[in-house]
């Protein structure tokens, strides 16, 4: 198959990149005249905050809605006369359902209004919201600084990002001219990224008309989609260049190029597509829609690098082939020496590495998911100042109220505000309206001791009050449920990545250790990404502040890290096979495996790390901890495990780690990564 599709990409190159160009402007077209319509679906049937967000919609649906706060801060004594003429224009905007009575602090400093939208905050217009701002804020001078703050604030608020993607790029680009000595050749793996993202990226967007796609997915896209698309064209265009050095004719080297390297390629990408969809596992909303999309970006990817590389290498061949002749030299020698030295002492290269990975793992013992706050936004944000100004007014309780829905009688409620006004941890309680009562923390949303506030009321405050079922809900408790949600559904969806992906392996390679050992090595690499983004991002190293890590993180980069990990021992353990079937010397099959792909599997990692890391520059908190935890997991994968542990294992099982039960194996499809 890999053959012929090569042979066609050689013959109709013209056609293949004319189809390429016209998907991607047709589709790039078709997005920009429909527009995007992303929509975060936060639903969590069966919760308690989905529950009480649902009872005030059928009881109360006028308290049902968002809110928002108006914050003004002012120089001379505050009045709440002082603010009616702003709230009295507020009020008439659209998608505004009710502006409350302004609070005024203590000091005659600091005030606050909610505001009470007519819909959810995902489901209200960005311009709309940002109408709001505008109007709250040429209220604002002569000592009077208005601000604003709330989920809807925040979704609305203008990033500042954009320059992620472009210093990635530029960074791989000089990685690759390095690597290959000629910038047309460097060029090829970035052209193929750019078209197979541009062209995911629109079809997404077309597909948000009709789906549930969250508003962070593109982001994502363009992260894992250069990340994906610049390996896989370098694996191939790698394995084309060792042809032509090893004076095969272009045509010819296309075709070998695909049927090996294509081959790995294909099954790579199928691994990271299978550990992505394994997220439809975990029954989340805005995480399947995210992984769908992901997924397709990988695979319309995959798909650039089978077809529209062989065209460009047929179109520029004969530049290539120059570049490769003047290069001609033995390649590898520097990787034999390492393979063979780390074969000597094998059970050293083992331990070593395993000590580190394991004590990278142990801040996950500590891991505390749930959704950074206003409090972690950039100081210059509207929402970070609001958030500021209520905790220096009020106590930073007041930017994270529970909600309470009270079903029962009103005396039901009177007691139960009587109790929680009592109860430790309690800063206030409240009526907020019909069947509502509003409890203030003393301690801010993402705080650990607010979580355990909300579990507390839950599960021994409330109960206690007879006459009434009390459901406490709220933003703050609706964090709380998605972070026990995703802790929950988690072994599950640990165990069908692995087990598919294990599954996979079995298959191709025709062993029962080398998908046990890919699938513990692959499961160190995360859960040692995932401890440096818990010691930089929860315990606030290298001067990121404090805070929770994003419920959605974890299971993500676990889906990307663990199917790029096993992209890369497909590559390595390849190169192994076909030594192997070669020449049946487990030795020499390892030597030969990592002075084949040694150079290009650390140049694809080197290049991911760069494009992945370049999101650090990102405004966007959960954009960072994306990036660093890419980062640093295919770094650890690339050096201490590809580099050191993978040979020193391999060198260890010897022979057995080519064994496959005699019974397995007359059952099992012969799937060869190789063309033998």
């Amino acid at each position: 198959m890999f053959v012929r599709i090569a042979s066609w990409a050689i013959r109709r190159r013209w056609w293949a990149l004319a189809a390429w160009v016209l998907v991607l402007v047709a589709v790039s077209a078709a997005a920009q005249v429909a527009g995007a319509r992303y929509h975060n679906d936060f639903s969590l049937p069966g919760t308690e905050s989905q529950q009480a967000l649902e009872a005030l919609e059928s009881d109360h649906p006028a308290s049902a809605g968002a809110t928002l706060q108006i914050v003004v801060k002012s120089s001379a004594e505050l009045r709440p006369a002082t603010l009616d003429p702003m709230l009295a224009q507020v009020r008439s905007l659209p998608h505004v359902a009710d502006v409350g009575e302004p609070v005024i602090s203590q000091d005659k400093s600091i005030g606050y209004a909610v505001v009470t939208l007519d819909a959810q905050a995902q489901d209200v217009p960005a311009p709309d919201v940002r109408r709001i701002i505008d109007t709250a804020q040429s209220f604002g001078g002569n000592g009077l600084q208005v601000e604003l703050g709330g989920d809807p604030v925040r979704g609305a608020e203008e990033s500042s990002g954009g320059a992620s993607e472009g210093v990635g790029l530029l960074a791989a680009l000089v990685i690759l001219v390095f690597l290959f000595g000629s910038l047309l050749a460097a060029s090829l793996p970035i052209i193929i990224a750019v078209f197979a993202v541009g062209s995911a990226i629109g079809l997404v967007v077309l597909a948000s008309h009709v789906a549930t796609v969250a508003d962070f997915t593109t982001p994502l896209m363009i992260l894992v989609g250069l990340g994906v698309g610049i390996d896989y064209a370098l694996l191939v265009f790698s394995r084309y260049r060792s042809e032509l050095v090893a004076g095969v004719d272009r045509d010819r080297a296309v075709s070998r190029a695909l049927d090996t390297a294509g081959r790995t390629v294909f099954f790579a990408g199928c691994t990271v597509i299978v550990a992505l969809l394994g997220l439809v596992v975990l029954g989340l909303g805005s995480l399947q829609g995210v992984a769908v999309a992901v997924a397709l970006t990988v695979l319309v990817t995959m798909l650039a690098a089978l077809t529209l590389l062989p065209a460009l290498l047929a179109v520029f061949g004969k530049r290539f082939e120059r570049v490769a002749g003047r290069r001609k030299r033995a390649e590898g020698d520097r990787w034999r020496r390492w393979s063979l030295a780390v074969q000597r002492r094998p059970v050293l290269a083992v331990a070593l590495p395993l000590v580190a990975l394991l004590a990278l793992c142990a801040p996950l013992l500590d891991l505390r998911l749930g959704f950074a706050d206003a409090g972690t936004d950039p100081p210059s944000s509207t929402s970070r100042k609001a958030y500021d100004l209520i905790s220096e007014g009020f106590g930073p309780g007041y930017n994270g109220p529970l909600i309470v829905v009270v079903e029962g009688p009103d005396s039901a409620a009177a007691a139960a505000q009587q109790t929680l006004s009592s109860t430790p941890g309690v800063a206030a309680a409240f009526p907020g309206g019909p069947g509502t009562l509003i409890v203030i923390p003393t301690t801010g949303p993402q705080s650990a001791e607010t979580t355990e506030l909300v579990t507390r009321l839950r599960e021994d405050v409330l109960p206690g009050v007879a006459g009434a079922t009390f459901l406490v809900g709220g933003s703050t408790a609706a964090v709380v449920d998605f972070a026990d949600a995703v802790a929950a559904r988690l072994p599950a969806f640990i165990g069908v990545v692995v087990g598919l992906s294990a599954l996979l392996l079995l298959l191709v390679f025709r062993s029962l250790l080398i998908p046990l050992k890919a699938a513990v090595l692959n499961l160190l690499s995360v859960g040692a990404a995932l401890g440096v983004i818990t010691l930089v991002f929860q315990r606030g190293w290298l001067g990121e502040q404090s805070g929770p890590v994003e419920a959605y993180v974890p299971v993500m980069i676990f889906a990307i890290v663990f199917g790029l990990s096993m992209d890369y021992e497909v590559f390595l353990l390849a190169r192994m096979h076909e030594a192997w079937h070669s020449r049946p010397d487990p030795g020499a099959a390892i030597t030969e495996g990592m002075a084949t792909t040694g150079r290009v599997v650390t140049a694809a990692a080197a290049i991911m790390v760069v494009v992945f890391g370049a999101f650090l520059l990102s405004p966007d908190r959960m954009l960072r901890q994306f990036g660093l935890g890419l980062a640093a997991a295919v770094l650890l994968d690339a050096v201490v495990i590809r580099c050191l542990i993978v040979p020193a294992v391999m060198q260890l099982f010897g022979r057995h780690a080519w064994w496959l039960p005699a019974p397995m194996a007359r059952r099992l499809p012969a799937v060869a990564l190789e063309h033998r």
